[in-house]
């Protein structure tokens, strides 16, 4: 018998249901082809978009319908033998819009607003008119957008909605800036603040593993773990768009966002419920448990040539003395009775050796005496590519023999779950953003507290608390900086007996 889950906070009349028109602004930027209209086709062709949904891009670039239609399915994969595949693109071509625009100016939005009434709402049966805008757009414009949606595009006769995308300032100030900006014309429950490793299926899991296995709950804290390592790895560089990451930097673009995301999910305590808020409110809690990062819990490096890649350095975008880090491990400590002296090392890097993202629970050794050199357990979230959870225990050679090695309790998910297709991130949120659902959204009070940790380290990385550092160099695709296994190591991670 499987068990169910209690439905999440929003209910039926929160939905965003008929007569909903979804705004993409940004919509000729690689963020919108690669991502948002994927997800948006996605929705739609299992059902879950709203009935007569009409979808209008917006943008600066001045393209026609056919130019638009080719742009914002160019990432969208059909098999060539999918029929119905092809039959569901057309249709979603049908009702998808393009109008250009500028971000800044009222009259852009008020032809926009005509556009929005004249061809599509004008012609509902009902009163009703919901409208939900996602800014798939870079934060220097947010402000301007959002306040011209709210002054010129705002629906009268129905729910309104704003997706943001990160990152959500560069520090604790300008985060509260532009939280600050963006209250005076959003409430709180209209904002959907979106963080892509919360949509996935294992970040997701996580409260399900934790607080519906007491096999695994009873052993989640101080007295059971040593160290919790949290890690990303791209194989690939700045591949050309190295002025946009120069100035943000590994730190802001992964780690104070997606990482610590996951951190809270792991760390928390048993929320109440289900609930949006209950959720989101022991994140916050456990969040607040965590000092500033110190420089000494901090490695950082920055990639050179080698294997015939180019370094960060030989990007021409990137200016030629730049200092700004391309991987970054930094180890963050809990205050709560119960993770006090776990240490959490957050891991990122570009121009790693391999692709993954994964979560990897090391517990303590067991008691010496009839073993010796005997591996630690580890439960390993491997997050992305090929989801899977698996568990490291010792046990028996087979034979006549007594002796213990490491193997896995394995649960591959492609192996376990083969017919399941499992969502997209932005699949999963934009239908939460539908649905009304904020469980899987970023609080305002939670990124304040998000800032607050990573901002002294982020003014001496920028060098505005004295000298910026230099990072180590490390070779592209390497496991990353020499100095990164010591650096582990004196946070009392070991390795398996067997690697």
């Amino acid at each position: 018998m499987s068990g169910t889950i209690p439905s999440m906070e929003s209910s039926a009349h929160d939905a965003l249901k008929d007569n909903t028109v979804i705004v993409v602004l940004g919509a000729s930027g690689d963020l919108a082809k690669k991502k948002t209209y994927p997800a948006l086709f996605g929705l739609y062709r299992m059902g879950f978009l709203p009935r007569d949904v009409h979808i209008v891009g917006y943008a600066r670039t001045k393209m026609d319908d056919a130019e638009y239609h080719k742009r914002i399915t160019s990432y969208i994969k059909i098999a060539d033998n999918d029929a119905e595949g092809k039959e569901k693109l057309e249709e979603f071509k049908k009702f998808s819009f393009y109008i250009s625009g500028g971000y800044e100016d009222g009259p852009s939005f008020e032809n926009l607003n005509n556009f929005i009434v004249d061809n599509i709402e004008s012609k509902y049966q009902s009163k009703e008119r919901n409208r939900l805008f996602y800014l798939a757009l870079p934060p220097s414009v947010f402000i301007p957008v959002a306040q011209h949606l709210k002054e010129q595009c705002y629906s009268k006769d129905g729910k309104n909605r704003i997706i943001v995308e990160k990152p959500f300032g560069k520090d604790l100030e300008s985060c509260r800036q532009l939280l600050g900006s963006l209250k005076q014309h959003w409430t709180e429950d209209e904002t959907f603040r979106i963080d892509h490793y919360l949509g996935k299926e294992m970040v997701k899991n996580i409260l399900v593993l934790r607080f519906a296995n007491v096999a695994l709950s009873s052993g989640w804290d101080k007295n059971s773990i040593s160290n919790v390592q949290i890690t990303f790895k791209e194989p690939f560089g700045t591949e050309g768009r190295g002025g946009y990451f120069d100035e943000f930097g590994i730190i802001r673009d992964i780690l104070q966002n997606h990482l610590l995301q996951v951190l809270s999910i792991l760390t928390m305590e048993r929320p109440v419920s289900f609930s949006a808020e209950d959720i989101r409110d022991e994140k916050v809690k456990v969040l607040r448990a965590i000092p500033p990062i110190e420089r000494s819990d901090t490695l950082l490096g920055q990639y050179v040539a080698a294997n015939g890649k180019p370094g960060y350095l030989d990007d021409d975008t990137v200016p030629h003395n730049s200092v700004c880090p391309t991987f970054a491990a930094t180890t963050l400590w809990i205050h709560n009775p119960r993770w006090e002296g776990v240490p959490f090392i957050l891991k990122a890097g570009k121009a790693l050796n391999e692709a993954k993202v994964e979560v990897r629970i090391q517990f303590k050794d067991v008691t010496q005496g009839i073993f010796k050199d005997i591996s630690r357990n580890e439960l390993v979230i491997r997050i992305q590519p090929s989801e899977a959870v698996y568990l490291k225990l010792n046990t028996k050679t087979p034979g006549l023999n007594t002796r213990a090695i490491p193997t896995e309790m394995d649960l591959t998910y492609k192996r376990r779950f083969t017919e399941i297709k499992i969502p997209e991130a932005y699949e999963a949120l934009i239908l939460d953003a539908l649905r009304g659902d904020h469980s899987n959204f970023v609080r305002d009070d939670e990124l304040d507290v998000a800032w607050k940790i990573f901002t002294p380290i982020l003014h001496w990385i920028d060098g505005k608390a004295g000298p910026a550092p230099k990072p180590v160099p490390y070779p592209y695709g390497s496991r990353g900086p020499k100095e990164l296994d010591s650096f582990i190591s004196k946070y009392g991670f070991k390795r398996t007996v067997a690697e």
